[in-house]
């Protein structure tokens, strides 16, 4: 088949490298503008447009994909199909008219569930112990259309979201290219989603990611690993934001107040609203990722001082 990949983060790369050496044709990728990123916030393309440029496919940056340019000139390309991983913005109807496959949707949940921006930081916030990812034919509603296949994943009790979204990535990538080939044949069929268990997965707001010390351990460890990398917890220290990397559970540690400090020679605990946890990397504001003991030997933690 003729493909039009749409796609913009690193996540998406996997399926794009497997659709490039795949029978398919991949005759052009669609991807968000070229946008600021790094210290110096210069423009840069999309991953996904600097993989499609390194191998010669023709890149299409439309503002909105309603625009009539973009529209025109996908008409004039005449994909069969669209596969889409993590392309970051609504489409038109207009636009899933035009191949005649439809726009098939590489999504990192199991459908009917966590249909949204953000499947994977809620299945980790949620404390779901089994995820995966779905192929779908995109409809207007959000993440409502029928479901080609599926694949499960077992989230670890450590993982953070891009520990779990890069191991999606990589297994979504097969099944991506295995649902196009059985669309290509004739030999695939997608069925409609159940109407039970329909939940839904909002972008974390990085006021969402603000950390509650008084929340069980358990939620502030899901939470801070649900956050990570994107947006990044964190919580408020001596009135700075302190960005706060995945914890420790120390169910064993000496009772302590929420948000309370304990520093030692060799960790740091913070109270929560049922045992302390241990602070793993934190990032003071305006300086570096650090180990919370040298964070704490640096600014001289007392046992007057609280997370807020």
């Amino acid at each position: 088949m003729r493909l039009v990949f749409a796609g913009t983060p690193e996540t998406a790369l996997p399926s794009l490298r497997a659709l490039l050496a795949s029978r398919h044709e991949v005759v052009a990728v669609v991807t968000r503008p070229d946008a600021q990123s790094g210290r110096g916030r210069k423009v840069h393309p999309s991953p996904v447009a600097e993989l499609a440029q390194e191998a010669g496919v023709e890149v299409l940056r439309p503002a909105k994909a309603g625009d009539p340019e973009f529209l025109a000139r996908l008409r004039e390309i005449a994909p069969d199909c669209c596969p889409v991983v993590a392309y970051g913005a609504l489409l038109p109807q207009a636009a899933l008219d035009i191949p005649p496959q439809g726009w098939i949707n590489l999504h990192f949940s199991l459908l009917p569930a966590w249909r949204g921006a953000a499947p994977v930081q809620h299945a980790i916030l949620h404390g779901d112990e089994i995820t995966g990812a779905a192929t779908f034919r995109i409809v207007k509603e959000l993440d409502a259309g029928p479901v080609f296949g599926v694949l499960t994943e077992s989230v670890r009790p450590s993982d953070t979201s891009g520990d779990l979204l890069a191991r999606l990535a990589d297994a979504g990538a097969g099944l991506l290219l295995a649902t196009l080939d059985g669309v290509a044949d004739g030999t695939l069929e997608a069925r409609p989603q159940p109407a039970e268990g329909v939940s839904l997965a909002p972008k974390i707001t990085v006021e969402a990611a603000r950390v509650d010390w008084a929340a069980p351990a358990m939620r502030v460890d899901r939470l801070i690993r649900a956050c990570a990398p994107a947006p990044g917890a964190w919580t408020d220290f001596r009135g700075q934001r302190l960005k706060i990397g995945p914890v420790r559970l120390a169910p064993e540690a000496e009772k302590l107040a929420p948000g309370e400090l304990r520093a030692t020679k060799h960790s740091v605990l913070a109270g929560t609203g049922s045992h302390p946890v241990e602070l793993g990397e934190v990032q003071p504001q305006g300086k570096r990722q650090m180990t919370a003991d040298e964070w704490a030997r640096g600014v001289r933690v007392t046992d007057q001082d609280r997370l807020d």
